[in-house]
């Protein structure tokens, strides 16, 4: 048995010293806005060095030389799949659904002519509870749903998860706020105790791969009248959390509105949006006359 441990064990010793932990996360930075702290050194050095071992990369300069020139971008997105965590359920935060139900989207369709499409935004979706929660929410509860063409984005980094979410495979804890109700509606359960949403919620739905910091990914998102950007900022410093919310600006036709996390506030990052309350949460608005 001692024999059959120690084949197991692993070395211990870091992919990274402190110096090409340092240039690993300035790089990682720029690609992607995403900032790690000191303290997030073991997270980080456990999930290179364990791309290091999937590469056959001799060292870790070795691995960071091949993922900064691969033409491809390949390992960079796998590095990126591998640094993202994703940690979400339905109707989370449900009280920004309720704000969007009952005021975002009744002002939204006051200024639109029948003929324009409202158009919502989720970014990062993560594996879709998200965009799926906003989908059902606006089906059952907005009155005036049938009246209009709403289209649904969903963005993420990620381009694992976002398989995820377009196969749309949901375990017992995603779905533990879901009414028996609802869930006999959109989800067909499976042997194994998961849930598969509906095709035609699957289907309604157009999942894309977006970094936020690169114009390339982010340039045909426009005349967005909503977007959900919850729980992102937070990873960003000051200037990516600037940068995103000017381009979430450029993004929203005028008067469109942002929905951030509970622990965000745009007040801390810009003074372009005006601040809305809708019933328990505050959201912003891109203001009317904006050019």
């Amino acid at each position: 048995m001692a024999a059959l441990f120690a084949t197991r064990q692993k070395d211990p010793s870091p992919a990274m010293t402190d110096e090409e932990y340092a240039k690993f996360c300035e790089f990682f930075y720029r690609k992607t806005g995403i900032q790690f702290q000191a303290g997030k050194k073991y997270f980080v050095d456990r999930r290179v060095a364990d791309r290091i071992e999937k590469t056959c990369s001799e060292s870790f300069r070795d691995y960071f030389t091949m993922v900064r020139f691969q033409v491809t971008g390949e390992e960079l997105q796998f590095l990126v799949n591998a640094m993202t965590v994703n940690e979400t359920y339905f109707f989370r935060e449900d009280y920004q659904f309720d704000a969007l139900i009952g005021g975002i989207l009744p002002e939204v369709a006051r200024s639109k002519r029948r003929n324009e499409p409202i158009r919502i935004w989720s970014i990062p979706c993560s594996s879709g509870e998200e965009p799926y929660s906003i989908a059902i929410s606006i089906l059952e509860r907005w009155s005036q749903a049938d009246s209009w063409n709403i289209e649904i984005s969903a963005s993420d980094i990620d381009s694992k998860i976002l398989h995820e979410a377009r196969t749309g495979l949901f375990g017992e804890r995603s779905v533990s706020r879901v009414s028996a109700q609802l869930r006999s509606k959109y989800f067909l359960p499976r042997p194994d105790g998961s849930f598969q949403i509906c095709d035609e919620l699957r289907e309604s739905i157009d999942f894309s791969l977006v970094n936020v910091v690169n114009p390339l990914h982010t340039h045909r998102f426009r005349d967005i009248d909503v977007i959900f950007c919850r729980n992102l900022l937070i990873y960003f410093d000051d200037v990516g959390r600037r940068e995103t919310v000017e381009m979430f600006f450029d993004a929203l036709s005028p008067g469109g509105f942002v929905c951030l996390g509970h622990s965000e506030s745009m007040s801390r990052m810009s003074s372009i949006f005006l601040p809305r309350k809708f019933g328990e949460t505050i959201v912003y608005q891109k203001p009317l006359s904006a050019e």
